[in-house]
């Protein structure tokens, strides 16, 4: 019998706990009575009682729950990657814990796995949510995949579907500091999108702050994308070019007798813009030398205090 693994990572949800865990299991009513499901809940290192409510669940539904507790907060991808390590399904789903993404979709999912489709993604066409949050969202994974990964939908994906094959190399890889859902994406296995709906979120307030979102930003260029590094040599060389320009016209004016208006604003305009250059260029090689630095410690992804 086919078996289900559904990977559910959780931060402050104790609201939202009991509400999805019902959805997930009334949903299991769209699959034919042969697929099994296992769910395996990721408490990410809340503060709240979002631990409990993982337990209350398991002892309604023992047989169908499995609930890993990480020793520290390590991010929602760090976590996808812990519990798609304790799954032991044929295919894995990843959905969020805050119903913004429906479980019915996961039977469509499933329907395009057994055709052989090994990655299938739910991806957003649109949002429940301000306009504000929406232009950021489109802005990122507009220039995402554009310049880094052109194979992913518009619109971006985090709730996906995909075979025990590439859930192996994902748990193999355990990069560091990276979209663990779009090193699926990566590895260039066949892909179907499902375009839907992201809904807005009813219960609780996102932990999904700024910081994260721009540390995502991050990750994600530096992860896929040489074109920072690209920008810095091309920056360099207009910055160069602006120089020389200038370099000429303050000979040219000195040859003539015209003496510039405000020479030493000019300089200082010219030190601070190639300062600022620099900086920006050094700033840049340092996320890449930090990434290299992660990566060469060699630390885990994750600490797992305890498994339920």
């Amino acid at each position: 019998m086919p078996k289900i693994s559904i990977v559910i990572p959780c931060y402050y949800n104790e609201l939202n706990i009991p509400i999805t865990g019902l959805a997930l299991i009334e949903n299991e009513n769209n699959f034919p009575t042969d697929v099994t499901f296992e769910y395996v809940y990721v408490d990410d290192g809340s503060k709240d009682q979002t631990l409990k409510a993982l337990l209350d669940l398991k002892q309604k539904y023992p047989e169908k729950i499995k609930v890993v507790k990480l020793a520290g907060n390590v991010g929602s991808y760090n976590a996808i990657v812990a519990g798609t390590e304790y799954a032991t399904g044929d295919c894995v789903s990843v959905i969020t814990a805050d119903l913004q993404d429906p479980p019915e979709l996961i039977a469509k999912m499933y329907d395009y796995w057994l055709k052989g489709i090994k990655f299938v993604v739910a991806n957003r066409t649109n949002r429940e949510e301000s306009f504000v949050k929406k232009t950021l969202a489109n802005t990122f994974h507009y220039l995402i995949k554009k310049h880094a990964l052109p194979n992913i939908p518009k619109g971006g994906f985090d709730f996906v579907l995909f075979d025990k094959q590439l859930k192996e190399e994902l748990i193999k890889i355990k990069e560091k500091n990276t979209n663990s859902l779009y090193l699926l994406a990566w590895m260039n296995f066949e892909m179907v999108s499902i375009p839907y709906t992201r809904l807005e979120r009813k219960i609780g307030v996102s932990k999904w702050t700024f910081k994260k979102r721009m540390k995502l930003f991050i990750d994600s260029f530096v992860s896929f994308s040489y074109l920072p590094l690209r920008l810095i040599t091309i920056l360099g060389f207009l910055t160069g070019f602006a120089t020389l320009i200038y370099a000429m016209v303050v000979i040219f004016l000195k040859f003539t007798g015209n003496v510039p208006v405000s020479g030493w604003s000019s300089m200082m305009l010219v030190i601070l813009l190639t300062s600022s250059f620099q900086m920006i260029g050094i700033g840049v090689l340092g996320e890449y030398m930090w990434r290299v630095l992660e990566a060469s410690r060699n630390r885990p992804l994750y600490i797992v205090d305890k498994v339920y």
